[in-house]
């Protein structure tokens, strides 16, 4: 009993100076092949997905955790499907390997390192398996939560390119996209260009608004930008050791990602883009309406990635 007051207590005093324990953390997702909207008009698309959805759930566990990564490929799959988790350190030819229909894949990591990671199917040919939708973003908060100043809202953008035909394979090596997109289709949260869009990141002028990037390519770079806006402070990988302030733009290759902070001192719109503006005129482009009547429940709980 005393040893369990002992352990209580240190947890306590542990977390009051801004340290987090470590925890043992299990993560299961299934790929399943499934029929999705891929624009805001509700256009159906066959799609590989993480739990039916584009992008995968976000996945969030803290440094120095221990992470049991678990893979269901649903038994009415036609393909072989793996995890790459980016905050892992593993073998990619056994914990990477993939998982036929009806089987199960597992392994363990210990998040070493922190920040916002991609994750993604890395299955034959992994360039079509990103293209059709098996990515999303796992976020390692730093064990020192003091590390970075407390963000009022967080929102999840994930980029990619879409493909006309998802099983031209060749297309995909030749670069022939048809839209760049945040969050699986073209300008989801922007009714400027797309008056079928519904929705807008949402926050009150002042408050600090936290952007977990990721660029899931498969091929394009990523100049990230808020027109109208200055990126307050840009941490590369998320890593609050990364940090810069002051920044225009900042460059995300495939693959890759970072974390940005913005606010803005008024009320009024800023459009983040990519700024490569033939991938912005495609789609990646998403409104963030900075008002005193924001949504509470925007950019907090479930809506950190905007469904």
């Amino acid at each position: 009993m005393k040893l369990k007051h002992l352990s209580y207590a240190l947890a306590l005093a542990l977390v009051a100076a801004g340290s987090l324990q470590a925890k043992t953390v299990d993560i299961t997702l299934t790929a399943k092949e499934v029929s999705l909207a891929v624009d805001n008009k509700g256009t159906m698309a066959t799609s590989w997905t993480f739990d039916g959805q584009i992008p995968g759930p976000l996945v969030r566990v803290t440094e120095g955790d221990t992470v049991n990564v678990t893979l269901i490929n649903d038994k009415a799959n036609h393909n072989s499907h793996s995890i790459d988790m980016h905050a892992s350190q593993e073998d990619v030819l056994t914990d990477f390997e993939p998982v036929s229909p009806g089987s199960v894949g597992k392994y363990t990591f210990v998040a070493t390192h922190p920040g916002v990671f991609f994750y993604h199917c890395g299955a034959d040919p992994m360039i079509q398996h990103v293209a059709r939708g098996m990515y999303g973003a796992i976020l390692v908060e730093p064990k020192d939560n003091k590390s970075m100043p407390k963000a009022d809202r967080e929102y999840v953008l994930i980029q990619s390119e879409q493909y006309p035909n998802p099983e031209n394979v060749p297309e995909m090596m030749a670069n022939k996209w048809s839209h760049v997109v945040f969050n699986g289709i073209p300008f989801r949260y922007d009714p400027v260009h797309d008056e079928a869009a519904s929705k807008m990141l949402q926050a009150k002028p002042g408050e600090l608004v936290r952007i977990y990037f990721v660029n899931a390519g498969p091929n394009e770079f990523s100049s990230f930008h808020p027109i109208a806006g200055i990126w307050e402070s840009v941490y590369p990988s998320g890593n609050p050791k990364n940090v810069l302030h002051g920044m225009q733009s900042y460059v995300v290759g495939p693959g890759d990602a970072a974390t940005f902070d913005i606010r803005s001192p008024k009320e009024g719109a800023n459009a983040i883009v990519s700024h490569s503006l033939r991938q912005a005129l495609t789609g990646a482009i998403a409104v963030l309406q900075f008002t005193k009547d924001a949504d509470p429940a925007m950019g907090r709980g479930d809506n950190i990635i905007v469904r």
